[in-house]
Formats: structure tokens, C-alpha cells, sequence
């Protein structure tokens, strides 16, 4: 008996493997892709009218599509929204967290209570890339509170895009309107 296995199927063999170990591709949902869900509600926070904060509100404008080419062609962007506290000793606390759409109508509200941002402190909301309501001109509205003489907090998005060998990436910085 020979106990020597020929090429062809060792060959056969590796080939069948290598399609095995590949990676599966799915149709992902929206909650499929929105792999990072920050527990708002872990967060909770409550502030009484006593503790001497002061209040800010921030603008950020993000990007969930952008014009290729003409206005008739866009491309689909996932974005990430950091929402960092700079201090390093003091809590900030948000209270509104909403996100508009190119129109200025709200797509949804991220917080129903305050929430804290420990100093040092990033948390994160993802816009996904087939989540694109918000449209060409999408923006948040943060509204904020921290100790007097403690930083502002600080608001940036990346956008991202990737097809095949090619990408793109960009990011915006929030504004100081209060």
C-alpha cells in the first residue's frame, strides 16, 4: 500500500481549505453594522441646580454623504463622533446629544438624560455607512456642562469611505455656539 497522497489532490486539498477559512460576506442590517452602541444609560448622571457648572453647546457638522463628480452621484460615508472630555480632573456632563439632518429635521435624539464623559474620557457614537438620513449637510447639537475653569469638551468626527484599493477620510471639529 502506498501511503504517498498524489499533488493533484493535495493540491485539491489546500484549494478546498483556502475557500473554507475565507471570510463569510453577509448583507448586514444597520444594527449588524452599528457594532459600537455606547450604553447611555450606564451613563446616567444627575446634576442638581446647586452644583456651580457652567453650560456650553457645541456644533458639529459630519458628513454622511458627499457629491462625486456631479450632484447626482454620492458616496456613503461612516462616521465617528468623539466626544471627548479634555479635562483631566473634572466630569462633563451632556445633556443633548441630537442629530439633524441636511434639512435641519432631527433623525434622532442619542440621550434622554445626562449623561457624565469621566476626565480624560472619549465616548463614541457611529453613524454607519448605510445610514445615510442626515444626507450631505447632516450636523449635531451638544449641549454641555462642566466646572467653572475646567476645558470645554471637545467634538470631532472622521468620515471614512473604502472601495476596493481606494479610500477617503476627513474629519470636522465642533464649534463653540454658547
Amino acid at each position: 500500500m502506498n501511503k504517498n497522497i498524489p499533488i493533484p489532490y493535495l493540491l485539491a486539498l489546500f484549494a478546498i481549505l483556502t475557500v473554507l477559512s475565507c471570510e463569510k460576506k453577509t448583507n448586514n442590517t444597520l444594527d449588524d453594522i452599528n457594532f459600537h452602541k455606547e450604553d447611555w444609560n450606564s451613563r446616567t448622571a444627575k446634576v442638581s441646580a446647586k452644583d456651580s457648572l457652567i453650560k456650553g453647546q457645541t456644533y458639529l457638522s459630519i458628513y454622511s454623504q458627499i457629491y462625486s463628480y456631479t450632484q447626482h452621484g454620492k458616496h456613503d460615508l461612516t462616521t465617528t463622533v468623539s466626544l471627548r472630555n479634555t479635562s483631566n480632573k473634572d466630569t462633563v456632563y451632556i445633556s443633548k446629544a441630537d442629530y439633524y439632518n441636511e434639512k435641519g429635521s432631527l433623525i434622532r435624539s442619542y440621550t434622554s438624560n445626562t449623561i457624565y464623559i469621566a476626565p480624560l474620557e472619549t465616548i463614541e457614537i457611529v453613524i454607519a455607512k448605510d445610514d445615510n438620513d442626515g444626507g450631505s449637510g447632516a450636523n449635531f447639537i451638544f449641549d454641555w456642562a462642566t466646572k467653572k475653569n475646567s476645558p470645554s469638551p471637545f467634538f470631532e468626527a472622521v468620515m471614512i469611505s473604502t472601495a476596493g484599493q481606494q479610500g477617503l477620510s476627513f474629519t470636522t471639529q465642533g464649534v463653540q455656539i454658547k
